[in-house]
């Protein structure tokens, strides 16, 4: 989701910008040679998910240029965020481990009662890659035809109007109370443990509607469910007909994006390398094909730029888990 920064988040965003450097002792000779073994990518999700099955795919083309293998773990656990106190607090900073970094590590210090983590301080952000299509969707048989009719019907019929999510706390979940707020209209959340479970109570007629990442579309395409706007930055390809929200008059982009990043205090030199060579694969043919069989768009952002979206990020997650007042423990 994208959003303008207040002053607290441009501030912290510059504030976090010009520290990184200072905070950064230079190993000697870090950039020299590196690397000269292989490297551990650890993907915090079980085998053959979509973000599995891209990062294998990334990994293997960045080990073509780095003439060493760059390996998967896979470390899954506590919501995908299990590896997360390993980076922030136990791996060493040369470049050799590294993970996935997703909304829900971001999210999660706001969940909980005692932080394990602070994801501005407590990692190096290397690169930002993808993320997912998110969207609405409706039985084909619903008489809501488009979003206009879904708003209509929900100040109509207050908190009659039903959405499932994948889960409370997911950004999907949150997007949705983020619009309805903008729009002071009541729906009812309903959380499952998987998109496909939503996909099945909207099917079957116990939700209006599925607010969730494209497990939706071949449903569309079959003709069974109708999409009322997708949350990309641009219309999807495969469906060309379905406006943005962004079109629709919010300044809102919701991907789920995510990137990789590494412990605190890792050497700028080595970043760099890791993050050209991470580009370099994210823009190859090679696996453009496998993100589109997921229907995962390019959210690119170097360096400095996926740093600052991360304290902007935090910023914005710090403030609806706060309005919505979730805690998971």
């Amino acid at each position: 989701m994208t959003f303008k920064p207040g002053p607290f988040s441009r501030r912290t965003a510059i504030a976090a910008a010009v520290a990184a450097p200072l905070a950064t002792p230079r190993l000697a000779g870090a950039q020299a040679g590196f690397p000269t073994r292989p490297i551990k990518l650890i993907v915090p999700w079980p085998p053959g998910g979509s973000s599995d099955v891209h990062l294998r795919s990334l990994a293997d083309i960045a080990s073509r240029h780095f003439g060493h293998p760059v390996t998967i773990e896979n470390r899954a656990g506590a919501g995908g965020t299990l590896h997360a106190v390993h980076l922030a607090r136990e791996a060493r900073p040369d470049g050799y481990t590294v993970g996935q970094m997703h909304l829900s590590v971001v999210r999660r210090p706001f969940l909980v009662r005692q932080p394990q983590w602070d994801t501005t301080t407590d990692f190096t952000h290397i690169i930002g890659l993808t993320g997912w299509l998110f969207g609405i969707a409706v039985r084909a048989d619903s008489p809501i035809q488009t979003f206009a009719d879904l708003l209509a019907e929900a100040r109509r019929r207050p908190g009659e109007l039903s959405y499932s999510t994948s889960g409370i706390a997911t950004t999907n979940h949150l997007a949705m109370e983020d619009i309805a707020g903008r729009e002071n209209v009541q729906l009812i959340h309903v959380p499952f443990r998987g998109a496909s479970e939503g996909i099945t109570a909207v099917l079957g007629g116990q939700v209006t509607m599925i607010a969730d990442s494209s497990t939706w579309a071949p449903h569309v395409e079959a003709g069974r469910m109708r999409a009322l706007c997708v949350w990309s930055a641009e219309r999807a390809p495969r469906f060309p007909d379905v406006p943005t929200l962004r079109e629709l008059g919010y300044d809102i982009v919701v991907t789920s994006n995510y990137g990789i990043s590494g412990p605190p205090r890792m050497d700028p030199g080595i970043a760099r390398n890791l993050h050209d060579a991470f580009k370099q694969a994210l823009m190859s043919e090679e696996n453009t094909r496998v993100r589109n069989q997921f229907d995962m768009p390019t959210v690119y952002l170097d360096t400095e730029q996926y740093r600052d979206f991360i304290v902007q990020r935090a910023a914005y997650e710090r403030e609806m888990v706060t309005r919505l007042g979730i805690r998971m423990e």
